[in-house]
This record gives structure tokens, C-alpha cells and sequence, in this order.
């Protein structure tokens, strides 16, 4: 990854943002991340990020707000000189039988979690096809493929930026652009700190062949690589970071002859 790194990533406060901005940092980037927080929290991060390496322009935004997300975007854009990447990562959580949900609830889980990547899309890919190159990245989940009961709405949110995904990898690629979903499995995130009990972390490290619970630094280093210039024919795909989580059918069989 080179020093001119132009990087920008949605909901950079915490998670896998805060580690993803770090990472790039380390690796001499300059990152620009929508930040929720106080003038001192959001202070204190950017001179985290320069202390990695980086040059940091932090900013609060609403990024269900297509008005404020392109002007956060042109202001990174004009302050760095372009943008090379672009990460959706900003999301809310809500846990709630299908049921109980309200027209409220949908419309605002989904316009952070669908809308709020379909905003940036839009606003890197104006960047990124008129300089002709460009990488794209929508985090994702392995809800989608493996759906809990009572996260109906944010699952379907998930589900709408594979296609998401999909769809731009394929209209966009002819101008340069790639455009990938990295699915993280269960991880160590203040987004799942409030719904995950003793019970839930246990049966996840029952279930997960790497028999533990993902950092937001392991998931940041694998959306990274997508920022490298050897992953230039990789488009359309979801990678999932998920320590074998998707992959464990085991059920307890008894041994045959």
C-alpha cells in the first residue's frame, strides 16, 4: 500500500472502523472517517491516527443523510486530492421479533444500514470513475447466511448490500472500480457488546472451528487487503472473516461403519 493512500471509512468511532482507520494509518495512509463523539473523543482519535502514520479528517455525519455524506465525501476528496477507498461500515443493530417491528423501526435501521452505503457508493464512485480506478467496500454480515431469529430487519439490510454489492461490481468495473462485501462473523464490537449475553458468546465459541471470537483488527486487516493493488481482479465477491462460522454444519453424528 502506498503512502497516497486515499481512504475514506464510515462509522470510523468504533468497532471495526476505529481498527480499520488505525490499520490504514499504520500503513501511511490518509483516512477520512465520519466519527460519533465529542470534539475532545474525536480530538483524541486523530491524533491517534497520526501517531500510527496517518492523516486523519474526521467528521461527524449522518450517513443516512445523502446531503451531508457527499459533502463529507467532496471534502475528502478535495483535501486529499481523490479517493482510492471507500469503506461502508456504519451500521445500528436492533433486536426485536419481526412481529413487534414498526414502519419507524425499518425505515431507520435501514436508511443507516442499506441507504447510508448506497449514499457512499455514490459519492466514491463519482470520485473513483472519473480517475478511472478505485476500490469500494461494503462490510456485510453472516446473518445473511446464517439469520438469528429476531434480527429480521438488520439481516434483510445485509442482504440488500450483497446485491448491492454485486450489482456495482458489475455496472462499475468497466471505469476501473472494484467493488467487494467483507462479511465479518461474530466479533468483538460495542455494536454487539448490548445484545450479546454469557450464552451467546458461548454457543458462538461451541460453533466457530477457530473456537474464539473475532478482533476488529483481524476483520480491518482482511477489508485492507482489498485496498492492495494485487487485489485489482477481484470484484463482486463476499469475503467472509468469520473464523469458519458459516461453514460448521457438524450436529453431533454418531460415528458409522
Amino acid at each position: 500500500m502506498s503512502d497516497s493512500l486515499r481512504a475514506v471509512v464510515t462509522g470510523a468511532s468504533g468497532g471495526i472502523g476505529r481498527a480499520l482507520a488505525l490499520h490504514l494509518a499504520a500503513q501511511g495512509a490518509h483516512v477520512a472517517g465520519t466519527f460519533r463523539g465529542d470534539d475532545d473523543a474525536r480530538d483524541s482519535f486523530a491524533d491517534e491516527v497520526r501517531a500510527a502514520g496517518g492523516e486523519p479528517l474526521l467528521r461527524s455525519v449522518d450517513v443516512s443523510d445523502r446531503s451531508a455524506l457527499s459533502v463529507f465525501g467532496d471534502e475528502a476528496a478535495n483535501t486529499f486530492g481523490g479517493i482510492d477507498f471507500w469503506v461502508n461500515n456504519a451500521a445500528r443493530l436492533m433486536v426485536k421479533p419481526f412481529l413487534d417491528t414498526t414502519e419507524d423501526d425499518w425505515s431507520s435501521l435501514l436508511s443507516v444500514n442499506f441507504l447510508g452505503y448506497v449514499w457512499g457508493c455514490q459519492v466514491a464512485a463519482r470520485y473513483m470513475t472519473s480517475q478511472g480506478s478505485g476500490s469500494i467496500v461494503n462490510v456485510s454480515s453472516v446473518v445473511f447466511e446464517q439469520p438469528p431469529t429476531d434480527l429480521s430487519a438488520y439481516v434483510s439490510a445485509k442482504g440488500a448490500v450483497t446485491g448491492l454489492t454485486r450489482a456495482l461490481a458489475v455496472e462499475l468495473g468497466p471505469a476501473g472500480v472494484i467493488v467487494n462485501a467483507v462479511s465479518p462473523g461474530a466479533t468483538d464490537t460495542p455494536l454487539n457488546d448490548a445484545a450479546w449475553t454469557d450464552s451467546v458468546r458461548e454457543n458462538y465459541l461451541r460453533r466457530i472451528p477457530a473456537r474464539r471470537i473475532g478482533s476488529p483488527e483481524e476483520v480491518a486487516a482482511a477489508i485492507a487487503l482489498l485496498a492492495q493493488p494485487g487485489a485489482r481482479y477481484v470484484t463482486g465477491q463476499v469475503i467472509r472473516a468469520d473464523g469458519g462460522l458459516v461453514l460448521d454444519g457438524s450436529v453431533g453424528h454418531e460415528q458409522t461403519q
